[in-house]
């Protein structure tokens, strides 16, 4: 994938990822590039400096990427009405966060997710990293029903799902990288 820096005529900026130069001169061709703040299908590349990736900076993002373990909370203890969605689709909230505040409409979905995961918060009791155990105990009536979030690794999140008990991640913000 290859991250453009984008503008409109307005000189609106913003950022567009597409799979190569070729899909990104094809989509402007067809005005399927439009921009985020005022529609206009008027877009051309900004000049921007390469990003060149290092080993050291592979093995940096590597160790961040372990440390960093979603937190999930089950899917009945969601405010209602509340699909359940994939790891990966978490990692995909985090990475359009810094997008999310370019737009005021973005802002406002932003704003909608904070609000979403305070109230889970506020009303759920944070197991931390005992969150795939306690979910199975409570799944299968071993402990008290409760609502409950905490953190586990994708493969655990996986394997919840697989035995029919369902669960949601919980979305990193911008805020909680502060």
């Amino acid at each position: 994938m290859i991250r453009y820096s984008l503008m409109c005529e307005l000189a609106h900026e913003f950022e567009g990822w597409f799979r190569n130069s070729d899909d990104f001169d094809k989509q402007c061709a067809l005005r399927l590039v439009t921009c985020p703040h005022c529609g206009s299908g008027d877009i051309h590349k900004r000049l921007m400096a390469p990003s060149v990736s290092t080993s050291r900076s592979k093995e940096t993002r590597r160790q961040e990427a372990a440390v960093q373990a979603p937190e999930a909370v089950p899917a009945e203890s969601a405010p209602s009405p509340a699909p359940v969605v994939s790891v990966e689709a978490a990692a995909a909230v985090q990475q359009a966060s810094a997008l999310l505040a370019a737009n005021p409409a973005y802002r406002e979905m932003l704003e909608g997710l904070k609000t979403i995961r305070r109230k889970v918060i506020e009303s759920s009791e944070n197991v931390g990293p005992n969150f795939a155990e306690e979910a199975r105990k409570i799944h299968y009536g071993e402990a008290e029903e409760r609502n409950i979030y905490g953190q586990t690794s994708p493969q655990d999140a996986r394997e919840l799902l697989d035995e029919g008990i369902a669960v949601l991640p919980l979305p990193d913000l911008p805020e909680d990288k502060n």
